[in-house]
């Protein structure tokens, strides 16, 4: 069974009381998201292997550390997956983006891939899938099968809000896959939607209804 890592650092949870508020406007929501990307970030690459480097500084050469061979790839799963980017990028710069889009079947109510676009290299890559909610988990579960799909064998999940649901569900199908958390709520609703969550990312992110 995967391992599921939910954030407690306090700058991380102080900005995710301000976009649960109703009146954070989407610029805010936008800037809040991308630092809280920034900070999960440094906490889920906290385990990356380190080599040693000689380095020459100002004084002499000394002994330093470098991240070990592995390349990281961000796939964020559209389109609020796009919110959290950015924030990744800041840290680790020499990532390569791809992403992935989905739409629900109104039938079957399945997720479909439309979109699906890959670093060349994914399969040498650990890939980081964003998905800001983490609701039912049939997306997040869907698109990481698609990555899989393609030869990828090392995949993390990160998202900002899950309900306990999603979380099953991710483990249940994928055990492989850990998952990143800013908060883990407590259910979800009638509707699908996580509660106490911040309402629909997307929308909030891009000023939509």
């Amino acid at each position: 069974m995967s391992s599921v890592y939910v954030m407690e650092h306090p700058l991380i949870q102080h900005k995710v009381g301000i976009l649960r508020n109703k009146e954070t406007g989407s610029k805010e929501f936008r800037e809040i998201v991308e630092e809280i990307s920034m900070l999960m970030c440094y906490e889920a690459t906290r385990n990356l292997p380190l080599r040693d480097v000689e380095v020459e500084t100002p004084v002499t050469k000394t002994k330093a550390k470098a991240i070990a061979g592995k390349k990281l790839g961000i796939v964020p799963i559209l389109r609020a997956g796009l919110g959290m980017v950015d924030g990744m990028l800041n840290l680790v710069p020499a990532a390569k983006v791809g992403h992935v889009g989905l739409y629900r079947d109104p039938e079957t109510l399945n997720p479909v891939e439309y979109y699906c676009k890959l670093p060349i290299d994914a399969d040498e890559r650990d890939i980081f899938v964003l998905d800001p909610m983490l609701a039912t988990g049939g997306s997040a579960s869907a698109a990481i099968q698609f990555i899989k799909d393609k030869g990828v064998k090392r995949i993390r999940l990160m998202c900002l809000l899950a309900a306990p649901e999603g979380v099953q569900r991710v483990q249940n199908e994928h055990p492989d896959v850990d998952i990143f958390l800013a908060a883990l709520d407590e259910k979800l609703n009638e509707h699908g939607y996580i509660v106490p969550g911040l309402g629909d990312a997307g929308d909030r992110l891009y000023g939509t209804k």
